[in-house]
């Protein structure tokens, strides 16, 4: 939570908009979200558990920034995060999935984050362990001679103090990377597959720890090189320092808190959308989801978790029906709905310039790496921006990502023959754009990822 007392709704969108074109509302509305649950923590004890989050409902076609406005809030404020396809939770076959196996995956890379800020807490110490464990297994401390006299115990202790500093040397200033140790690595055992089907996401916490007791860890000696032993040595030192009983509080802490359940495609969730399950999934599916989003506890490895103040973002294109279509008493735990426009010629300009590692900055990074400079002119950029758009209206529109297609198409050549060119310097103006997509197919199926002219070129 410390990140997030520092910002403001107009800070949160202001570094939103580095990453993501338009869609004011959307970013206004998770704005505000984050900055309830700071607010949220500022009240008493007795209030604040009566404040529930308020979910929010993004309604808009494909490729408009709907997942990307969820995982840079995530990343921003230093929210635990998942994405979830709600029609994973439709399949059928045999139950379909869990939906309580969303808040386990919460949980878990709630604990993956905890897990890097007390590595990052740890490092140095854990860096100086690995090293001394790696200068104890090239030179072990000398058996005590017991006939020897003490002035012979102190000469041998310091010629092996002598030695372990010139290794300690060599070990820092890397030259000795290439030499081979032996260390002990646990391995996990293999796992039984006597589940046919069922998924381990499907599986309670107590049956997952039943699987770990019947297939234990085991410690395998292993020659490696310095190099690469270094890593698995610095990882076991850190496991050692780490509290694993207070890494599970703060990760149960911090999901409850904080954590962000992306909801994907919750308009398949609807009755009357054309997907496998038909409308009796769909609506159990969703009752299911019902008491996740209202408040519930479920058991994870790491204990039990409340999901009364997670926060669930659900998503969908809504094309074939409505926000209203889905169960009211799961609408009623959505209260927050934003609908995301369609993006037009000039935000695809934008979009392929203005963002913090845009599509054009990308591509000149990547070039560049086999010597190759390319310089994008406004008119290029203006030129791709009006075939995407173009494409998006005639044939499928799939937003923001139809510039992909386009840019890896008018960069096809000079891809393919950067390692070889002696011409290492291009421009990609207007006319290198219309050159290189001048023979793209009406067929929308070749036409998105440029397949087109090679089979008129074989015919």
């Amino acid at each position: 939570m410390e990140k997030q007392q520092h910002l403001t709704p107009t800070e949160v969108v202001f570094e939103l908009d580095k990453y993501i074109i338009g869609q004011d509302d959307a970013k206004r509305a998770v704005a505000i979200a984050i900055r309830n649950r700071w607010r949220r923590q500022q009240l008493s004890a007795d209030m604040r558990n009566e404040v529930a989050p308020k979910n929010i409902i993004m309604a808009g076609p494909t490729g408009v920034g709907k997942t990307e406005i969820a995982r840079r809030l995530a990343g921003l404020v230093g929210a635990p995060f998942i994405k979830i396809e709600a029609t994973k939770f439709t399949e059928i076959g045999y139950v379909g999935r869990d939906v309580e196996s969303m808040v386990r995956d919460l949980v878990a890379r709630s604990g993956q984050l905890v897990r890097d800020e007390m590595a990052a807490e740890h490092s140095r110490v854990a860096m100086d362990h690995s090293e001394q464990r790696i200068l104890d297994i090239l030179l072990p401390s000398p058996i005590p001679n017991p006939n020897a006299t003490e002035e012979e115990r102190a000469e041998t202790i310091e010629r092996h103090n002598r030695t372990l500093e010139k290794l300690r040397g060599k070990l820092q200033n890397g030259s000795m990377e290439d030499k081979e140790i032996e260390i002990a690595v646990q391995e996990k055992g293999a796992s039984v597959g006597i589940l046919s089907n069922v998924g381990m996401d499907q599986m309670g916490p107590e049956m997952e720890g039943i699987f770990d007791k019947l297939m234990p860890s085991r410690t395998k000696l292993r020659r490696l090189k310095i190099g690469d032993a270094r890593n698995i040595i610095y990882q076991q030192e850190l496991d050692k320092l780490i509290d694993q009983d207070k890494m599970a509080e703060l990760a149960i802490e911090r999901a409850e808190q904080s954590g962000i359940i992306f909801l994907d495609e919750i308009d398949k969730l609807c009755p009357g959308d054309s997907i496998s399950g038909g409308d009796v999934s769909r609506e159990g599916v969703q009752r299911d989801l019902l008491p996740l989003v209202e408040g519930c506890s479920v058991n994870t490895r790491q204990g039990m978790i409340k999901t009364d103040h997670i926060l669930f973002i659900a998503a969908g294109a809504f094309s074939k029906n409505k926000p209203s279509d889905m169960m009211p008493e799961l609408q009623g735990r959505f209260p927050i709905r934003v609908k995301l426009k369609d993006l037009n010629e000039e935000e695809f300009c934008r979009i392929l310039t203005e963002p913090k590692n845009s599509l054009t900055s990308q591509q000149v990074a990547l070039l560049k790496t086999e010597g190759v400079n390319i310089k994008f002119t406004d008119e290029g950029v203006k030129a791709m921006a009006k075939k995407a758009f173009e494409m998006n209206t005639e044939q499928q529109n799939i937003g923001a990502r139809r510039l992909y297609a386009v840019m890896e198409k008018v960069l096809e050549q000079v891809s393919f023959d950067a390692p070889d060119k002696a011409d290492k310097k291009y421009v990609i103006d207007a006319d290198f754009v219309e050159k290189h997509l001048s023979n793209v197919s009406e067929d929308e199926d070749l036409n998105v990822f440029g397949f087109a002219s090679a089979i008129k070129d074989k015919k």
